[in-house]
């Protein structure tokens, strides 16, 4: 924008130079004229044309764009004070003592009949309370409809009249180079815009999301811009602001949006059902390496290797077996395990997608059809009394596909003699009796010889366990 109007700003010098010199030329003929002492008329001045700004768009744009705060009360806990015996003995009252976490984020007004708010999940996750303050200054109470984790989106909806949204534009249609504008509120400033550039497309690898296609863009991002809007010059929606790249924590001219694309397709079913329901090819892979390639045969330098296909799965029919190196979803290249679980999960149920496949040597292209996940479930009680009133099930593939195997605690009664031995919901049964545990089939294995001792290995967080049950 400077250099357009440096460049006019020179191209008038010459001019100017010309008109001069032109003044100081002698009058042709015999005598000189004779020397007026009148003042000149001032020239008229050129009409103004309007500077180019972004002004008009953003009009359209920034009272769309909110601020979302969220309250969260954390228990706090203290290995004396949880006692009851030291809390008597101190005199400690038996309330539990907490503390008030607080954070502030960005969201997108998209529904304006509905009031509902695009942002990210870790702007709102964990919340009991959650407030949106609006351009005009309102407020209002949010609640949550639905959030995924995986892709960090998340919907709330506001009891909010006379609002404005802003249109979804189609992302795939962006790229390198494209102008794009970011909008939020960071360090809680207040609402600010930043522009640049789409610096690169289809970025992943990054953080903790299971799935990620991120959109790259030199404009400023910083604490606080998640869940804002990226739009493009027309004031549409191509992106959501998620995360940034910094050795220092401030925005170095590296930021990550969520595209529009795929965030518009998760809020469609977190508004339909709650939650996002994803499909699956029912296999295990691992990244290919040069010593694996020699071993199958094949030249490819980059790829995913099949180590397991789930009978009756999707990629079961499609017949894809052990061995077979996946190269290729839907023309676009797989390098890594990463590259298809990515494909695999954003993917729409029911959708068929073209697997560039390697085996032993010879490349094959087969059609697998993404299916509703079916994992293997069972009452605990029918595998082991002392396991009554649990729930469990096969982990899900994104969880195998991350290194982690076993079986899922999904359902736990608070009365059970396995939850009296601390066992929780969401847990993760890696082994038991000292012996590593595949999945469920594995466990009714263990179980069926009725051991005296059951004693479980579990992963909860980052931590494992050792539970005994009696």
């Amino acid at each position: 924008m400077r250099t357009t109007l440096g460049r006019l700003g020179i191209a008038a010098l010459p001019l100017a130079g010309c008109l001069i010199a032109l003044a100081v030329l002698p009058y042709g003929g015999h005598a000189e004229p004779p020397v007026s002492t009148a003042p000149a008329a001032p020239a008229a001045a050129p009409p103004a044309s309007p500077l180019p700004s972004l002004a008009p768009m953003l009009t359209r744009v920034t009272p769309a764009v909110v601020n979302i705060s969220s309250t969260t009360h954390v228990r706090v806990r203290d290995p004396f004070f949880d006692d009851p015996f030291f809390r008597r003995f101190f005199g400690v009252p038996d309330t539990p003592r907490e503390r008030v976490e607080q954070s502030l984020g960005s969201g997108v007004i998209v529904d304006a009949g509905k009031g509902y708010v695009l942002t990210n999940n870790h702007v709102i996750a964990g919340a009991d309370d959650i407030t949106v303050t609006l351009q005009d200054g309102r407020n209002f109470k949010a609640k949550v409809v639905g959030a995924d984790p995986d892709t960090d989106v998340a919907v709330v909806q506001i009891p909010a009249q006379n609002l404005r949204a802003l249109p979804l534009a189609d992302s795939s249609q962006l790229r390198v180079g494209d102008y794009v504008v970011a909008v939020g509120d960071p360090f809680g400033l207040g609402q600010t815009v930043t522009s640049g550039i789409v610096s690169a497309l289809g970025r992943s690898g990054l953080g903790d999301n299971s799935y990620q296609n991120f959109i790259q863009t030199d404009a400023s991002i910083n604490p606080g811009n998640s869940g804002g809007a990226l739009v493009n010059l027309r004031g549409e929606l191509v992106g959501v602001n998620t995360m940034i790249y910094s050795p220092s924590g401030g925005n170095v001219g590296i930021g990550f949006a969520i595209p529009s694309n795929l965030a518009g397709e998760v809020m469609q079913q977190l508004v339909r059902y709650g939650t996002v329901k994803r499909g699956s090819l029912g296999i295990d892979t691992q990244a290919l390496t040069p010593r694996i390639a020699r071993a199958l045969g094949v030249e490819a330098s980059a790829g995913a290797v099949v180590t397991r296909v789930d009978e009756g799965s999707a990629g079961d029919r499609a017949g894809l077996k052990p061995g077979d190196v996946i190269t290729a979803v839907d023309g676009h290249p797989v390098r890594t395990p990463q590259d298809l679980r990515n494909a695999e999960g954003l993917a729409p149920v029911g959708s068929v997608l073209k697997l560039g496949v390697l085996r032993d040597g010879t490349p094959l292209v087969v059609g697998a059809k993404v299916e509703p996940e079916r994992l293997a479930s069972a009452d605990g009680g029918r595998i082991d009394p002392r396991l009554a009133g649990a729930t469990l099930a096969d982990i899900p593939q994104r969880l195998r596909q991350q290194g982690l195997y076993g079986v899922q605690v999904t359902a736990l009664s608070a009365d059970s003699r396995a939850a009296a031995a601390g066992l929780q919901q969401g847990d993760v049964v890696v082994g038991v009796n000292q012996r590593p545990l595949a999945d469920l089939r594995a466990l009714r294995d263990a179980l069926g010889q009725h051991p005296r001792q059951l004693m479980l290995a579990v992963v909860r967080g980052d931590n494992l366990l050792y539970l005994l049950i009696e």
